[in-house]
């Protein structure tokens, strides 16, 4: 199973990114799959998270400005980001709780990271 990141880049505050995440591989189900970032010299920290059934949780800094999203035909979690700021930069990680065969307990993967920048 590989979860792969795109749309990360350099925005200026105020603007907007959306970034997209991809499963592939042997996979029977996938149940939460969520976006945490890693701004420098802090701990990583959970962005937001969706279930299967499409229930949301956001952390408290992001309410009202980002959006998560996924499309379970495709297996590809979304996070809408608006109104960005300078506190919003890091590598923003995608994380799915991925069945990969019935009978297997789900695991936890992760991507490979994409770097948002927020700067003027």
């Amino acid at each position: 199973v590989q979860l792969v990141e795109s749309g990360g880049g350099l925005v200026q505050p105020g603007g907007s990114l959306k970034l997209s995440c991809a499963a592939s591989g042997s996979i029977f189900s996938i149940y939460k799959m969520g976006w945490y970032r890693q701004a420098p010299g802090k701990q990583r920290e959970l962005v937001a998270d969706i279930t299967s059934g499409g229930r949301t949780i956001y952390a408290d800094s992001v309410k009202g400005r980002f959006t998560i999203s996924r499309d379970n035909t495709k297996n590809t979690v979304y996070l809408q980001m608006n109104s960005l700021s300078a506190e919003d930069t890091g590598v923003y990680y995608c994380n799915a709780a991925i069945k990969a065969y019935l009978g297997r307990p789900a695991d936890d993967y992760w991507g490979q990271g994409t770097q948002v920048t927020v700067s003027s």
